[in-house]
């Protein structure tokens, strides 16, 4: 009996050794997610400078060479989707296009929640590595890439369209643009308010506890093979600590 539960303590203490080896930080953007990302952040910088001499006369009045700044402005927007198709484009782009199909696939809760207008809370093991408010923000980037390449197009070589529809690019284009100004805004302001999000697109990794916390399911995915490999490691020491095994020995009959 005695013996039994020394294994069983020993079994436990082994288990509680394999979990705190788990990875005390999970690798939550590779290194060509946090380039596209960084490059794109550039060129939308670039964009919103150059805009606004071309929309207030008084900033073009200090600026001056409008014509340099529209050519700026045009040559980073045809750049802007650059960075992402390129990431996209090779193997060294797995783990973007594993992150887009992320981005793309939502749960019942989440549906609940885009229904709810928010107000339904998605969090704790039942959290993606996106949150709702994420994949939002992806659908409605990618949809504003397309839409300002073909407005700011049309407006660009305006003399192969027609009237109305160069009236109705400068109109989506202007409107569109102040609305990304917003939404990019909100995304700063959320980032800055929330650190361990930030730091884990400049280092790439987000601390195992944050994850768990914010992200369960992702981080379930991810601390699941981890444990695995803890235990097979854990049980490999025990193998060795106890030594080898003495063969059974018999006495002589007599």
């Amino acid at each position: 009996m005695s013996r039994r539960h020394g294994a069983t303590e020993v079994g436990g203490d082994a288990d509680g050794a394999a979990a705190s080896r788990e990875p005390a930080a999970l690798l939550r953007f590779d290194v060509v997610e946090r380039c596209a990302h960084w490059a794109n952040a550039l060129l939308f910088a670039v964009l919103v400078a150059t805009a606004l001499p071309l929309y207030f006369p008084a900033v073009e009045g200090a600026v001056g060479r409008r014509a340099l700044v529209a050519e700026i402005h045009l040559w980073a927007g045809l750049a802007w989707p650059v960075p992402l198709c390129v990431s996209l484009a090779g193997p060294w782009g797995a783990q973007l296009r594993q992150d887009l199909r992320r981005l793309n696939r939502w749960s019942g809760e989440e549906l609940r929640w885009l229904r709810s207008a928010g107000r339904l809370h998605v969090a704790g093991e039942r959290a993606d590595k996106f949150n709702p408010g994420q994949k939002l923000n992806a659908a409605f980037t990618a949809g504003v890439v397309v839409v300002m390449l073909v407005s700011g197009s049309i407006l660009k070589w305006f003399a192969a369209f027609p009237l109305s529809w160069r009236t109705g690019a400068t109109f989506v284009h202007d409107l569109l643009a102040w609305l990304v100004v917003v939404v990019v805004a909100g995304h700063v302001l959320f980032a800055v308010t929330h650190p361990q999000s930030l730091r884990s697109m400049v280092t790439g990794r987000i601390d195992a506890t944050w994850a768990r916390r914010h992200a369960g399911r992702w981080a379930a995915e991810r601390l699941g093979p981890a444990r695995e490999a803890s235990a097979e490691r854990a049980a490999a020491e025990r193998t060795a600590a106890a030594g080898p095994t003495a063969p059974p020995t018999t006495e002589p009959a007599r």
